[in-house]
């Protein structure tokens, strides 16, 4: 079926030269794409500027004279070596983006991070003070008290508002799914889906819904590495003319249990073992061992988390699969059951396990790096939505439960049916408020 043409507003497809100088900015680790010409790309060039004035002094020649008392009285003038550009002394690669967020490019060697902050400044002045539920109020720095020395009273409402409001700044990491990256986008329906559906992103061909998208390891903590060997999270949360839809799942269309009554102890198998806190966003343990040796089930889960697919090389070559079986329903209530699958757009590619294992030592934030450049270079990453439908009546004629999120739906019987895509194209503007915070029906 022939899909409408993409929203002008948006890159559609990026060169593949503008693909190669976004990853040939990341130095932690080996790009996706041959490295541009160092004549071509000014941080291809600062790179390799930066590598010549490494290489002109490859040690302290005046070292041995900062040592001694007369010498810590008079210490003798230091080695130094001239950068044969002003592209080695910038700040970062990223002060040569150019987008509404950070203005223009900034000049070569300056530092963006020490200006003036003049440009990000809120004038209060005028406005009146308020509770966070918008009460207006004289003073929130001095507590209501019985008498001029007397206890701080209850009835102080503004004290409670900003001590809970205090302790509430930080919330708990999640269980599982702490370590995690997001981005903003839109998915766009190919087709209006009236005989299936009467979800509103499926309302009408073209119709675009903005997308908030969060990608996150499974095991490991906040600050854990992001190329463990590890399921990942795939969640995606519409925002819709009706109100919002979450569509939860994972980069692996099998799950571990069939019963979520063993979630709980599969969680805690999986986390590190009580003793030691060892280790850190891995199943190599015996405690997760034991638990799946226990399970049988668990055995097909097993063959996808062993293998590369457990260590996808980018968020934006890694699959997505709703996992469970989910039920449409349309305007004259009849009922379908769906699959859904997000398919990458740069294909699906993995990380060999040395691969992953230098990454994590190079860049523990690899993952999360590669998402934010990505976005920010106009590389957007994007996948296409598709669903195997099937009645009750076919899924009756299945040799396996459809219920049963350890089983697949085999493409041979149900062939997957393109219906949207989904672009990622714009970055948070603060990860706790907007990453941290968000969160996701599972229903």
């Amino acid at each position: 079926m022939a899909k409408p043409p993409s929203t002008p507003a948006v890159k559609k497809s990026v060169k593949k030269s503008t693909a190669a100088k976004a990853a040939a900015r990341n130095t932690d680790s080996g790009p996706s794409y041959p490295a541009p010409a160092a004549d071509d790309d000014a941080a291809a060039r600062k790179m390799e500027d930066t590598q010549t004035t490494a290489a002109a002094m490859p040690f302290n020649a005046t070292k041995a004279g900062e040592h001694g008392a007369a010498n810590g009285m008079a210490p003798p003038q230091g080695q130094s070596v001239s950068p044969p550009s002003r592209l080695v002394t910038g700040s970062t690669l990223s002060e040569m983006q150019v987008n509404a967020k950070v203005g223009t490019q900034a000049a070569p060697g300056t530092n963006p991070g020490v200006l003036p902050l003049d440009r990000v400044r809120v004038d209060s002045s005028g406005q009146a003070l308020t509770t966070n539920q918008g009460v207006r109020i004289a003073d929130n720095q001095n507590s209501l008290k019985a008498g001029t020395r007397g206890p701080v009273l209850l009835e102080d409402f503004i004290l409670r508002d900003k001590l809970t409001h205090f302790d509430h700044e930080r919330i708990p990491e999640r269980i599982v799914h702490a370590r995690g990256s997001a981005a903003h986008g839109f998915f766009e329906a190919y087709e209006a889906l009236p005989d299936l559906t009467v979800a509103a992103p499926f309302k009408a061909a073209g119709k675009i819904t903005p997308v908030f998208v969060r990608f996150s390891t499974v095991q490991g903590e906040r600050g854990s590495k992001d190329t463990a060997r590890d399921v990942r999270g795939f969640a995606v949360k519409f925002y819709t003319d009706e109100g919002n839809w979450d569509l939860v799942g994972n980069n692996i269309p099998v799950f571990f249990i069939q019963d979520a009554m063993k979630f709980p102890d599969l969680v805690h198998a999986v986390k590190p073992e009580p003793h030691h806190q060892m280790p850190q966003a891995a199943s190599a343990h015996d405690t997760f061992w034991d638990f799946v040796s226990l399970m049988p089930e668990s055995t097909h889960m097993l063959m996808w988390v062993m293998s590369d697919r457990a260590i996808p090389r980018s968020y934006a070559t890694m699959q997505g699969f709703g996992v469970h079986s989910y039920r449409l329903v349309n305007a004259d209530g009849e009922s379908v059951f769906v699959k859904f699958h997000w398919s990458p757009k740069f294909g699906t590619h993995s990380l060999t396990w040395d691969e992953a294992v230098k990454i994590s030592g190079a860049d523990p934030d690899y993952h999360r790096r590669d998402l934010w450049e990505r976005i920010e270079s106009g590389a957007f990453p994007e996948w296409e939505l598709g669903i195997q439908v099937f009645t009750e009546e076919d899924a009756a004629r299945f040799s396996f439960d459809i219920l049963d999120a350890t089983k697949i739906v085999p493409e041979e019987l149900v062939p997957i049916r393109p219906i949207g895509r989904m672009v990622l194209n714009r970055n948070p503007d603060n990860f706790f408020a907007e990453t941290e915070q968000v969160a996701f029906c599972t229903a």
